[in-house]
């Protein structure tokens, strides 16, 4: 045995065992899965895919390996509005592959499937809505309007193709600097307009309120003149007078009567 001869033949045997085991073997990780690709029995298996643990396969086969949590792209894009002008937008996008059709993907799409679907898909979406809208309209009211569109059409396009989009963020939007300017100014002279209006209006009706106290006021008035008679007022005239002559504290002179009838009072203080 100290010959090394008897000692070739058990290391290339080792050797074998240990590419054999090696090779035949295949751990997937959590949130990844496998697609098998079989050498010698019609190439990609698209009967199965592979869940994670582990797994035994033909040391002539191979295991690719996929994510398929959710994953997130970023872009930035250059395009343009409805009149021409140049838009710069970030976004996001958040995908994963359509689990039950892994296989398809592989040997249909291949393991780039992002730059080769993913990205393309969501540059053409986003020229495609951008394209519909001012910069005025995407600047200001209508960023989740076109968020929701770039997200329908992206899924649109890559629904067939064996992923899954969940959405599409809309992260910034840059204007050219002239016109993100001129869109803020009239911003403020529309809010400067409206606040002029809600003045004006507040401003109506508090006259309106005051005319309509007055007319009522004016009416109560002539109501009252007219239910006040000369016997009304005679004895409202008597009663003060009983009045006045009852308290410890004034001095009253009674000396005649006034126009109608009425007391003349003096006070003596």
């Amino acid at each position: 045995m100290n010959n090394p001869r008897f000692l070739v033949p058990f290391i290339v045997i080792a050797f074998i065992v240990i590419y054999v085991l090696a090779t035949s073997t295949k751990t997937i990780d959590s949130g990844q899965a496998g697609v098998l690709y079989r050498k010698f029995a019609g190439g990609v298996d698209t009967t199965e895919t592979f869940s994670e643990g582990f797994h035994i396969i033909a040391p002539w086969n191979t295991m690719f390996i996929y994510e398929v949590r959710q994953q997130e792209i970023f872009e930035q894009m250059s395009v343009l509005s409805s009149n021409g002008l140049d838009i710069k937008l970030d976004a996001s996008l958040w995908f994963q592959p359509k689990y039950n059709y892994l296989a398809l993907l592989h040997k249909e799409k291949g393991g780039n499937y992002i730059e080769r679907i993913i990205m393309p898909a969501v540059r053409s979406a986003t020229r495609s809505v951008v394209g519909r809208y001012t910069p005025e309209q995407i600047y200001s009211s209508k960023r989740d309007v076109i968020q929701e569109e770039i997200f329908q059409e992206t899924k649109r396009i890559v629904d067939d193709q064996y992923l899954q989009v969940n959405s599409v963020l809309v992260r910034d939007v840059t204007l050219p600097t002239t016109i993100k300017e001129a869109i803020e100014r009239k911003l403020r002279q529309e809010q400067e307009s409206l606040e002029y209006e809600f003045r004006l209006e507040k401003a109506t009706k508090e006259a309106e309120r005051q005319e309509i106290e007055s007319e009522g006021k004016a009416t109560a008035n002539r109501i009252l003149s007219q239910s006040l008679t000369d016997k009304i007022l005679r004895e409202k005239g008597i009663m003060a007078t009983l009045k006045l002559a009852e308290s410890p504290n004034a001095k009253v002179v009674v000396i005649g009567s006034g126009d109608g009838g009425l007391p003349i009072i003096l006070n003596g203080n």
